[in-house]
């Protein structure tokens, strides 16, 4: 029998040794990630009978969207084991895990592909890109923790100070902290940039009301469509600091898909976005950086 499944203490170790067989990483890295990031709670499996042949971590961060921080779901160790590949278990892990995140009344799905080819596989599941990577080294952990010598708390408060503040940026708790300095720890603390990324959102209604609520000067009528989430298709009126979504469509309407209004709500390169978008939407720096890649 097929299914998709959470994972459990039965089926922990599979995930161990799919992660080993389908990345190869190191033992005291994997030691590192299972320890501080892995829970089962978080972890989909496609089953068929008690053998795990797919999997996927949805990991929870905080990311902050207009003035406020909000719950956004990070997806790591995506993986088919070889000999189960091309059979659409990939697929069938991201449409549970869209469901899981607006039960979880998560709007904002964000992994990294390791891989130029994974931005055209994912993009058929609604992300689109947008994070940057960057090309100037981000502060560096080993000087923040040989600041702040035996006081891991210390590092990590002068750490979490140069980040919290900026807007579009997923932030870390202090066991983030201490997972990224331990993972650095193994390769010598190399130097970071920020990591090209691609987003997805979950509930559209959700994010255009934060959008809408810190913009109240901005107003716009959009026709949404999405392929996999049926509940953001339809229609979206900001005005006034209010979201109003219904199946009347106003004249004016703007057409959009729900990957192109995702980089508009996070200000992805909207500057040379067509008008009204990029009046509409003012154009930020989307960051994600330390995620244990």
């Amino acid at each position: 029998m097929s299914m998709v499944q959470f994972a459990d203490d039965r089926t922990k170790q599979q995930v161990w040794e799919m992660w080993k067989t389908v990345f190869g990483d190191p033992d005291d890295y994997m030691e590192i990630y299972f320890r501080y990031k892995y829970r089962n709670d978080q972890t989909l499996l496609y089953m068929e009978g008690d053998k795990a042949l797919a999997s996927l971590q949805m990991l929870s961060y905080r990311f902050t969207f207009c003035g406020r921080e909000i719950p956004v779901m990070y997806l790591s160790g995506v993986c088919t084991l070889p000999e189960a590949r091309r059979r659409g278990y990939t697929k069938q892990l991201l449409l549970r895990c869209f469901e899981v995140a607006r039960t979880m009344e998560v709007p904002l799905v964000l992994l990294v592909p390791q891989e130029e080819w994974l931005l055209q596989f994912y993009g058929k599941y609604g992300f689109v890109q947008t994070f940057d990577a960057g090309d100037e080294p981000l502060p560096s952990l080993k000087e923040i923790i040989t600041q702040y010598p035996s006081d891991l708390q210390g590092a990590y408060r002068a750490f979490d100070s140069y980040f919290r503040q900026q807007d579009m940026t997923v932030q870390k708790t202090f066991p983030d902290f201490r997972a990224m300095v331990e993972e650095a720890e193994l390769s010598h603390f190399p130097s970071k940039e920020k990591l090209k990324g691609m987003a997805r959102l979950i509930n559209a209604q959700q994010l255009c009301s934060l959008f809408a609520d810190y913009y109240r000067e901005k107003s716009c009528s959009l026709v949404v469509s999405d392929k996999q989430i049926r509940e953001n298709n339809g229609n979206i009126t900001i005005s006034a600091g209010k979201v109003d979504q219904n199946n009347f469509l106003v004249p004016s309407s703007l057409h959009i898909d729900i990957g192109e209004l995702t980089q508009c709500l996070l200000g992805y390169h909207t500057s040379s976005k067509e008008e009204p978008f990029r009046t509409i939407f003012p154009e930020k720096q989307p960051a994600m950086h330390f995620m244990l890649e």
